[in-house]
């Protein structure tokens, strides 16, 4: 039996330079995984990045175990919640390294990072699994869309410890640059109604938007498909939008935003953003992206996707390629992301597990 102590991280206010803290290290431990199952580093983030999200803030919380042997840190267990009467999930993760799997760290994190959702009196745990591509036999989604590795270390973990299965994420990688660009956008704007406008911006959104845009953030939970995960609703108030957006701007992954107005009623009823890394051989993080249910059917989807693409290409041109995770059941920006050029690299497994 291995032997291994668990421990709260102390989230530094500044980064170690010499990247042997806790906290570097356990960010090193998620990439280092994310490139096995994934084959790339593209979703990748550097522990500056990181520690801009896990500041301390008014409406979320956040906690970090890691399991350590001998000094070195060879699992990570995330919890994540929501503040407020009405946050009842929390969200979970664990990690561990290859090698030191199946010898009872991943449990004690679970353990752990569970009992932190139950002292907050949380009703359900969610859990977002990296799955590799496989040919071997996989467990199908009760949803009816997409499949992850039935026997994979993930599979059998998320399992043993009592979480049902509820839904795939498809994690997508699009090369940059990408061929034709000006063509998707000529055709997306031939295609756009008159009832529409499109506005741009990278970091903060603008003072006039604001309030639209977060709720636009407010319906993700509600309009995105969400199976059987039973999400909280999630508001977004202004205060929040602006917090969100200098935690990512002081990490150094400022967003580039496109928005669409519906011109008759003046509010803003879909985005997309990115969110760029300063270096530009980084991979791109796609941010949240969402038409409201009732402006659907327009094709405002594509419209977003290629316009916020060419104002990347503007502002930040030369990132090697963006990646972005959505519902296998998403049918329709699955197929806006598939006729853009994204290719599925991997899935993610979401799991669920009633608390009390």
């Amino acid at each position: 039996m291995t032997e291994f102590d668990i421990t709260t991280v102390e989230i530094p206010a500044h980064i170690d330079p010499s990247g042997s803290d806790e906290f570097c290290q356990a960010v090193a431990l998620r990439n280092h995984l994310d490139a096995l199952t994934f084959g790339t580093n593209d979703t990748a983030l550097n522990a500056a990045e990181e520690l801009s999200l896990w500041q301390p803030s008014e409406f979320e919380s956040y906690r970090m175990l890691v399991a350590t042997v001998d000094g070195r840190v060879v699992g990570r267990g995330d919890y994540e919640t929501t503040n407020g009467d009405d946050g009842d999930t929390a969200w979970l993760a664990v990690h561990v390294h290859p090698d030191y799997q199946r010898r009872g760290i991943g449990r004690a994190l679970m353990a752990e990072i569970e009992e932190l959702a139950l002292s907050d009196r949380k009703r359900q745990a969610h859990c977002y699994a990296p799955a590799a591509l496989s040919d071997g036999p996989v467990l199908e989604s009760p949803t009816g869309f997409g499949s992850i590795p039935r026997d994979s270390a993930e599979t059998q973990f998320m399992l043993a410890s009592g979480y049902s299965f509820e839904q795939v994420e498809r994690v997508s990688r699009l090369p940059l640059p990408l061929a034709g660009l000006h063509s998707l956008v000529d055709q997306a704007i031939d295609h756009c109604s008159r009832d529409y406008a499109v506005h741009e911006w990278a970091g903060r959104c603008p003072d006039r938007w604001v309030e639209d845009y977060a709720m636009l953030y407010s319906r993700m939970n509600t309009d995105a498909p969400s199976a059987g995960l039973e999400p909280p609703e999630d508001v977004w108030s202004v205060e929040r939008i602006r917090e969100n957006e200098s935690r990512l701007i002081s990490g150094e992954l400022p967003p580039v935003v496109a928005a669409v107005e519906h011109v008759a009623t003046a509010k803003l009823v879909g985005f997309t953003g990115l969110n760029v890394p300063q270096e530009p051989d980084r991979a791109i993080p796609q941010g949240n992206t969402i038409v409201i249910r009732e402006h659907r059917g327009h094709r405002l989807g594509m419209l977003l996707k290629v316009l916020n693409l060419a104002h990347l290409d503007r502002v930040a041109p030369g990132h090697p390629s963006v990646i972005t995770y959505n519902a296998e059941e998403n049918r329709h920006m699955l197929a806006v992301n598939e006729a853009v050029g994204f290719v599925a690299i991997g899935y993610e497994g979401v799991w669920k597990k009633e608390l009390r």
